[in-house]
């Protein structure tokens, strides 16, 4: 029987700690995330929403 050891790994948002657990963060309660990043994939079918979205949260900080 092979386990899958993909996703095990989350980081804590507030004090930036790895962790094996999967509710809250066992060390000050924050919130967890996975810190691995997406998959490539060539024909990104999102590409372009990802780019104007980008592209509008900089012209609003610019403008700020």
């Amino acid at each position: 029987m092979m386990i899958k050891m993909k996703w095990l790994m989350r980081k804590c948002s507030k004090c930036k700690r790895y962790t094996l657990e999967t509710g809250r963060c066992p060390y000050c309660g924050g919130e967890l995330f996975v810190p691995h990043p997406h998959r490539f994939s060539p024909e990104d079918k999102y590409a372009k929403y990802r780019i104007a979205i980008k592209l509008t949260k900089e012209r609003t900080l610019n403008e700020a």
